[in-house]
């Protein structure tokens, strides 16, 4: 059984909620739920999660992942339909809740799109934009391969010293964008995920700007090695803060702070855990324009003539993927893009927290 103040204290939220056990059985709705859905809580009692008829998704397969992760899953836009005059569109966050009472294994959290101040418009892509992604994937996935294979030749015809690391950096970036592109190409795999170590990322992604930007950047780490390591894709993460930081040197930076913390304000809201991984990339660009913000993670939106778009789009996808989100606040001369990762064994002790200067 529930305990009282636990159901007093999920009747007072204005977030439709619901709990359910391993089974996706519903054992409990809150009142902004059935408000919303305009159903009775005695009608959802024991029914399945199925019930809600999400389209084009299994909210079953959804609660199946997020207990075997033991991490919070976020979907993206769903329409559900429980019944012919009922039709709701909301995100769902399905976080695994231990210890609640027996049989209760999990948290649904229903984000109403009509009252998500904070929805990111990249979850409504519509099928043509996925359509256009693709095409650009396939029209570059010649020229990459071209391009590894003149570095491979090159690498083989001059092996000194001083060429060679060149070289290397060239065929390893073509190899890791043409698996970018065959990712765009090919069917949505299942997450085949093992633990990274973000400060390795990092350090990845300072070497490659620094190649790139030469003198034009000085990137520092602000790193908290305490950290644990987050369950992901290692060279999809290396991808989602190279696009960021990219995005700052577009927008003029010439310092970027890459900054790993602990972070114990947002983590319940989006991962639905106490903590969460926190990247920071901070830079001194001139800022985001106030007309770009709210489509700032559509693909195909810009702020250059000769922009593609897809940069940030991109890191917003792969932090999905990776169970978290990305977000920003910006003003003139400092831009922090943040991005939040669930941990991989669960979140380090509770510690001091640090400052967010």
């Amino acid at each position: 059984m529930i305990a009282p103040e636990a159901l007093e204290c999920l009747d007072q939220l204005t977030t439709p909620v619901l709990l359910c056990n391993g089974s996706g059985q519903i054992e409990y709705t809150n009142g902004a739920f059935c408000a919303w859905m305009g159903i009775g809580a005695r009608r959802w009692f024991h029914q399945n999660v199925e019930m809600l008829n999400a389209s084009g998704t299994s909210l079953a397969d959804w609660l199946a992942r997020a207990l075997m992760t033991g991490h919070a899953e976020r979907t993206g836009v769903l329409k559900l339909q429980p019944s012919p005059d009922c039709d709701r569109e909301a995100i769902v966050t399905i976080s695994p809740w231990k210890g609640a009472a027996p049989g209760i294994t999990a948290l649904m959290e229903f984000r109403v799109i009509d009252d998500a101040f904070d929805q990111d418009p990249a979850a409504r892509w519509p099928q043509a934009m996925q359509a256009t992604l693709k095409g650009l994937a396939h029209e570059v996935r010649n020229p990459l391969a071209g391009l590894r294979g003149a570095a491979q030749l090159l690498a083989r015809k001059r092996n000194d010293a001083e060429t060679r690391p060149y070289l290397e950096v060239i065929e390893k970036e073509s190899e890791r964008l043409l698996q970018l592109v065959e990712r765009l190409l090919a069917p949505k795999p299942e997450h085949a995920f093992e633990a990274v170590n973000i400060h390795e990322v990092l350090e990845r992604v300072r070497l490659l700007t620094e190649s790139d930007a030469g003198w034009a950047v000085h990137v520092q780490r602000d790193d908290d090695p305490s950290l644990p390591p987050v369950m992901g894709d290692r060279n999809r993460l290396i991808q989602a803060v190279l696009n960021i930081v990219r995005n700052a040197l577009e927008a003029s930076a010439s310092e970027v702070r890459l900054r790993t913390r602990v972070d114990y304000h947002h983590a319940i809201d989006v991962l639905g855990a106490q903590m969460a991984m926190r990247v920071d990339v901070i830079d001194n660009g001139h800022g985001v324009p106030d007309a770009l913000a709210p489509q700032l993670f559509l693909p195909l939106v810009s702020g250059r003539a000769e922009g593609t778009g897809l940069g940030l789009a991109l890191a917003q996808e792969i932090a999905r993927e990776h169970g978290g989100m990305l977000s920003f606040r910006s003003r003139p001369g400092h831009t922090v893009f943040t991005l939040l990762l669930p941990f991989a064994g669960g979140a380090p002790a509770p510690a001091v927290e640090p400052s967010n200067a």
